[in-house]
Parts: C-alpha cells; sequence; structure tokens
C-alpha cells in the first residue's frame, strides 16, 4: 500500500510537473505602473487563474511609456503590451509592425474633468484655461485636440500643460490647473484631495478609444494561440469588473497588497470603469475594434498632423482573437 501510494504521488508531481512545462511563457508590458487600477483586469486575470486555464505563465513588466511598449514589442523584446486603440495609428506610421488584438472596452479610456470653482460647463468653455494633459506626446493630448477642434477651438487657445500623473492630480487640487484630460484615476485622486470637479467622457465629442491590447504582426503569424487564450483571459476578467465592481475591487486589492485599506477608492475607480469605459455599442462584442472608429480617429490625426501617413484601417487591428 505505501508503494502505491509513493508511486501515485510521484506520477501525481509528474503530471503536474509536465504541465507546468507545457504553460506557455507569456511577457506582457505595461505603458504604467501595473498596480494602477487601471489594469485591474490584467491582475484579475492572473490571480484568479484565467491565464493558467488557457495555459499561459504570464509575467508583468513595465515599460517607459506608451511609445516604448510599442518599440519593445514591435522589436520582440516583449510578446504583447498595453496601449490606446490609436496607438497602432500613430506607431505603425512610424515602421513598428503592431496592431490592436483587442479593445477593452466600447467608449474611450480618457476622460474630461474640471473644477467646479473653475465657471466651465464644457468644452467650449476651455478657451483661455490651464488644461492638463499626461504629456504632449499622450493619447490624453491627441484626445484633448479632438476635444477643442469640435468646440471650433485651435489648441494655441487654452493653455495645455504636460505635467505628469502626479502633476495633474496636485495642480488640480491646488487650483493651478482649471481642468484636465485624463484617466478615472485621476479624477478620483482629485475628488479625494476635496475638490468638487464635473466630467465627462471624450467619446462625447470625439471618437476616443480604451486601453487595447497589442501584439506584433510576427506574434500574431507565429503565437496566434497564445494571443488568443491572453486576449479572452482578460476579457473574462472585465466582465467580472462590469458584473460586480465592489467584489472585483476586493479580489484586486488582495493581488495587488499596495492599494490595502483603499478598497471603497478602488471601487469607486473600478465603478467608473464599468459605468463610462467597457460599455460597448449595441450589435459591437466586448473586446472587437470598430473599422469606422479607428478611420474617424486617423483622419482627424492625419488632418492635425499628428501622424503624415494614413495607414489601411484592416493593418492597424485584427478581431480574429476576441471570442
Amino acid at each position: 500500500m505505501k508503494r502505491l501510494f509513493l508511486t501515485t504521488v510521484a506520477a501525481a508531481a509528474i503530471s503536474f510537473a509536465a504541465a507546468a512545462d507545457a504553460a506557455e511563457e507569456v511577457t506582457y508590458l505595461f505603458p504604467a505602473p501595473d498596480f494602477l487600477p487601471a489594469f485591474a483586469p490584467f491582475q484579475l486575470a492572473k490571480a484568479k487563474g484565467y491565464f493558467d486555464e488557457a495555459g499561459l505563465d504570464v509575467t508583468f513588466q513595465v515599460g517607459k511609456g506608451g511609445a516604448d511598449v510599442a518599440t519593445q514589442v514591435a522589436a520582440g523584446n516583449a510578446d504583447m503590451g498595453g496601449g490606446i486603440g490609436d496607438t497602432p495609428i500613430i506607431v505603425r506610421a512610424n515602421g513598428l509592425d503592431i496592431r490592436g488584438v483587442a479593445l477593452l472596452g466600447g467608449r474611450g479610456l480618457t476622460q474630461l474633468a474640471w473644477r467646479k470653482d473653475s465657471g466651465i460647463t464644457g468644452p467650449a468653455d476651455f478657451k483661455g484655461k490651464n488644461v492638463g494633459v499626461l504629456s504632449f506626446q499622450d493619447t490624453t493630448y491627441y484626445n484633448l485636440l479632438g476635444v477643442l477642434a469640435s468646440a471650433g477651438l485651435d489648441k494655441s487657445e487654452a493653455n495645455i500643460q504636460g505635467v505628469g500623473p502626479g502633476g495633474i492630480i496636485q495642480l488640480m487640487i491646488a487650483g493651478n490647473l482649471d481642468a484636465m484630460s485624463g484617466v478615472p484615476e485621476w479624477i478620483a485622486a482629485v475628488e479625494g484631495g476635496g475638490v468638487e470637479v464635473e466630467q465627462m467622457p471624450v467619446d462625447e465629442v470625439f471618437p476616443a478609444m480604451a486601453q487595447a491590447i497589442i501584439a506584433s504582426d510576427a506574434t500574431i503569424a507565429e503565437r496566434p494561440e497564445v494571443v488568443k487564450g491572453f486576449v479572452n483571459a482578460v476579457l473574462h476578467a472585465v466582465r467580472d469588473i462590469e458584473a460586480d465592481p465592489a467584489q472585483a475591487a476586493q479580489d484586486f486589492v488582495a493581488a495587488v497588497p499596495q492599494h490595502a485599506g483603499k478598497e471603497a477608492e478602488v471601487q469607486a475607480i473600478l465603478e467608473a470603469y464599468a459605468a463610462k469605459v467597457y460599455p460597448q455599442a449595441e450589435g459591437q462584442p466586448l473586446g472587437t475594434f470598430d473599422p469606422e472608429r479607428i478611420k474617424a480617429v486617423q483622419d482627424f490625426y492625419m488632418d492635425a498632423g499628428v501622424v503624415q501617413t494614413a495607414i489601411p484601417v484592416e493593418d492597424l487591428y485584427t478581431n480574429e482573437f476576441v471570442q
């Protein structure tokens, strides 16, 4: 009996080791610190075993912003990475052969927010105001240009400042910025500082897009099952957040202890994503790109001089991996 028990244990150990060896190693590169609530779908997919179920052994790394992520993914130094739906429009025109493989929501990531005491009631009132963006090479800036154009304003008619995420939060709280083009986390932080703000999603006036998972043409061709498994594991976690932001916040904090004690704040942020970023247009499955929306953004970027070369829209994305 003892010999049978030991044989069974040994067989189980060998089976476990074989399964571990069979797991595909995947490196995913974030454009910003991986503990941010914006990346909750990825952390939840890992913590809840969705990557394991897909046969993936995922390692997270942090890049130096969106441009660096695109460069590293295109060069094969990371299997996939994070960007925005419009990232391929900008970087593919510069010779980086990457495309979007999943879009984390049907609405724009970028939100407009302004201090309630600023006198602003909408984008037209940004004229002459101090408006913060992450940087002048970031989607928050490019989206702001679209917003200003929709209100008949040129970028020179607002005092736009690229001050980084910490700068935006601090300067909004101090009253040195009247408004921002940013993400839900920054708005929550400003409100947490005791400042009342009004806000609106950028996509109410400009076809902004949500976070995207990007991959190189080479990875898509050589490891399609890996891309498919990764994409659908993350989308599974997005659906979890939509279904129950409160539970998702608890699960996220358990997986990312930097947020211990901030469950209520994280829940508010995830509720904002569930309500303002993740929802899809009717008939548009979660994770998929809308080619007409991509074309509208690229046309604006061409007119604004953000890019000089128009890329065929079909080269900027693929929906083949979304179940």
